[in-house]
């Protein structure tokens, strides 16, 4: 017998919830004392709204079930990658970019040549 969650998210659901107890839940001892220490310290406003938007990607990262074969791709550089303009013209014609999750892909973009998730 396996156990099943007893909440089915749906696919528009986070597998982290945007809120404190969420992020809190999803990090780890070391991690999730660092997320307090800088919630702590946050005025209420754009800092603290900063500090909950980051530490939500920081966790919604920590929990894809693709990391460990997504983190070492791109630590070699051989994730594979798309620019900005592909993308743009896939989504002209309709095509919506697969998610992380769903095909284990990144893209950069080519003007910041920075990573970035398609969703």
């Amino acid at each position: 017998m396996s156990a099943q969650p007893v909440h089915q998210r749906s696919a528009e659901e986070p597998r982290v919830p945007r809120t404190i107890g969420g992020i809190s839940n999803a990090l780890r001892d070391a991690r999730r004392a660092q997320f307090f220490a800088e919630l702590l310290e946050a005025q209420q406003g754009p800092e603290l709204d900063g500090v909950l938007t980051t530490w939500w990607g920081r966790a919604m990262l920590d929990t894809d079930p693709h990391r460990d074969r997504v983190r070492p791709a791109a630590e070699a550089g051989t994730l594979p990658t798309t620019t900005m303009d592909d993308i743009a013209r896939r989504r002209q014609r309709g095509w919506a970019s697969p998610s992380i999750a769903s095909a284990g892909r990144t893209a950069t973009s080519s003007s910041l040549d920075r990573p970035f998730l398609t969703v």
